[in-house]
């Protein structure tokens, strides 16, 4: 996983819960030193799950809290410092979500070692899409976070269910 995505989740620990909870956290994923990471820094995909597992307990929320609160965090908080160009392109957040896997494809193509989830959309109506997550990882409960997050973003009240571990449905209110 790229050094981005521990960063934010570090930040928005640190801001939303304290310094303290953010280190509590290493240790209880037995991390003694936190080490220098770069947004491009890959990080073993095992040890981010340790850290996510271990705020889980830290924080007292659930899996699922924590994933819809590292995408309300990414989406309105954190990523504009680096991907506002995207969020401007569009002016709704089905506009934004169907230009989710050529954002991943386009914004990782010179980074080495990238493995961004991929998606495909599936349309069950003219206001219902599916989204099939495609990543080895099973982090699908951050896409739906992510999801939510677009919503908000976008003031839009979106309908977002996780139906398995590799589709979401988005109902959108237009």
């Amino acid at each position: 996983m790229k050094g981005v995505i521990v960063l934010a989740t570090k930040e928005m620990v640190t801001k939303n819960f304290g310094e303290g909870k953010w280190k509590e956290a290493l240790q209880k994923a037995g991390i003694d030193k936190e080490p220098m990471i770069l947004p491009m820094s890959d990080i073993d995909d095992q040890i981010v799950m340790k850290v996510i597992n271990a705020l889980c307990e830290v924080l007292n929320l659930s899996f699922t809290q924590v994933a819809d609160a590292f995408g309300d965090y990414w989406v309105n908080e954190y990523s504009h410092k680096i991907y506002q160009v995207y969020y401007d392109r569009c002016k709704t957040a089905k506009e934004f979500l169907l230009k989710m896997d050529s954002v991943h494809v386009a914004s990782t193509k010179t980074m080495a070692n990238a493995h961004p989830p991929r998606f495909e959309y599936e349309w069950k109506d003219d206001k219902t899409l599916i989204m099939h997550y495609k990543s080895s990882r099973g982090l699908i409960d951050f896409m739906v976070g992510l999801i939510k997050g677009v919503g908000k973003y976008y003031k839009e009240d979106l309908k977002v269910t996780k139906l398995d571990n590799e589709r979401v449905e988005i109902v959108f209110p237009y």
